[in-house]
């Protein structure tokens, strides 16, 4: 989650001058293996079909219910493209071995490129641009919102959060409705990068939550956030050598990662509640590696930035593969399912839950809609997919850009101008989508990234809020 990503983008400008040593290093461009291919779509994205799966093979599931417990394991900067995704170094023996055994969505979405935006949308069910919210980049939460722990904590279901990133610690929010909420011992705040190898800490601080009876005694849910695939990457010694270049580190990070996530899984496979269990593998969005001049993440939404994993182990489920587009906007709902808890009113999206038990995939969920809102480093951007394009609007004042994931998916090619038709036709759509999705003007009265100032409001208007209790 760093401050400033290294993007060849003249709007960044004064506004992050200070920042500027931090990002004047040019990592290395080439690199081996796929490092700079573009992420492209595993399967058919118009109305694609489980790969591993047959359809009759997923109405003769076996029946599983729940409730459940929950544990999200969620990785910062966690690229798309990984093995089960068809990336060929092993970088994850113990995902791919999880992966085998779940649903896994090889065409998914986080939210946003951005762990301030993307985290907050996870929790609440709901876009960050709905929130109410501060205008800086480390963005704080106010208690106005409401995430769905603070349902799961008036129902009497444990909930349980641990963090690598000292983000999570500065009192922004994010902490409601948790009762255990904590953050390895030893790290330090840099706005600028992460210099902490966490994953050891993690691990040793997830045995120590989840081994606590009065933690995991009843039903629970629980959210560990592993950091260390976030920049400055790190070439371990225990790792296989990837090689030297900038990606090649991250492949080591990546594999340092997993190799300590899959010790706590091998020992939750131990635990009495391990039976009763679902396991959420995702990224909080994907990572630059020199596409589009861009490194680190944040600041655009192009697809290697939110593609992320999207992994559901459940208990008596069978692993499939499921092609169709899914975002994150459907993670709350889901996690509420699994639990046997009723959707919040406030929900955007809508539960998987069907699908992972065996039901026959919605043919799609489209158009997927991705957004960063603006805060003073970020410019706002909006994204819309449906079909085979993808509409990327930037700018308050908007410009439009069309690319063709089908035959571009590293969108190298806008074709706004020479598909004028399907632009029209996106535009159309953007416009109908977002109109569902209400914008809160950031509050703090600092400046945003386009000169404005924050002056929204920290909460509904005393009248409404009122009625509402």
């Amino acid at each position: 989650m760093s401050l400033l990503s290294s993007v060849s983008r003249s709007h960044v400008g004064l506004a992050l001058t200070v920042l500027s040593v931090a990002c004047s290093k040019s990592p290395d461009h080439a690199t081996s293996g796929s490092a700079n291919a573009a992420i492209a779509p595993v399967a058919s994205t118009e109305r694609g079909t489980p790969s591993a799966a047959t359809s009759a093979e997923l109405k003769s599931a076996p029946k599983v219910e729940g409730p459940f417990n929950v544990m999200i394991l969620s990785v910062d900067c966690l690229r798309a493209d990984m093995p089960w995704n068809g990336y060929p170094r092993q970088i994850a023996p113990n995902l791919t071995k999880l992966s085998e055994q779940s649903t896994v969505y090889t065409n998914a979405y986080s939210i946003s490129s951005y762990t301030a935006q993307s985290a907050a949308a996870m929790l609440s069910g709901r876009f960050a641009s709905t929130l109410y919210r501060s205008g800086v980049f480390f963005t704080s939460y106010p208690k106005a919102n409401l995430f769905f722990p603070e349902e799961l904590a008036e129902k009497k279901i444990r909930t349980l959060g641990w963090f690598s990133h000292m983000y999570f610690g500065r009192g922004k929010g994010l902490e409601q409705g948790f009762d255990v909420w904590e953050l390895v011992p030893g790290i330090t705040f840099d706005a600028q990068t992460d210099n902490h190898v966490t994953s050891p800490k993690m691990l040793e601080l997830g045995l120590k939550i989840l081994g606590n009876p009065d933690n995991t005694g009843q039903q629970f849910f629980a959210w560990a956030h592993f950091g260390d695939p976030h920049d400055v990457y790190v070439k371990h010694p225990e790792s296989p050598d990837f090689g030297n270049k900038t990606r090649d580190k991250y492949d080591s990070e990546v594999w340092f990662t997993d190799q300590h996530i899959g010790k706590l899984l091998d020992w939750a496979r131990q635990q009495p509640w391990w039976s009763r269990t679902a396991v959420i593998i995702t990224g909080d969005h994907g990572e630059a590696f020199g596409e589009h001049g861009q490194y680190r993440h944040a600041f655009e939404l192009w697809e290697n930035l939110v593609r992320v994993p999207f992994i559901f182990y459940v208990p008596g489920a069978k692993p499939q593969r499921i092609a169709q587009r899914r975002s994150h906007i459907d993670l709350a709902p889901t996690v509420m399912d699994l639990l046997g808890q009723p959707p919040l009113a406030q929900f955007m999206g809508k539960s998987l839950v069907p699908e992972l038990l065996g039901k026959e995939p919605a043919a799609n969920r489209e158009p997927i809609a991705l957004e960063l809102t603006e805060d003073s480093n970020n410019p706002q951007r909006r994204a819309l997919i449906a079909g085979n394009h993808k509409l990327i609007v930037r700018g308050r004042v908007a410009s439009y850009s069309l690319y063709d994931l089908s035959s571009d998916p590293g969108e190298a090619n806008n074709v706004a101008g020479s598909q004028p038709d399907k632009l029209t036709e996106m535009k159309a759509l953007y416009e109908k989508t977002f109109a569902t999705i209400p914008s809160i003007e950031p509050f703090g009265g600092n400046k945003l990234e386009s000169g404005r100032l924050a002056n929204g409001p920290m909460g509904p208007p005393k009248a409404a809020a009122a009625v509402a209790k």
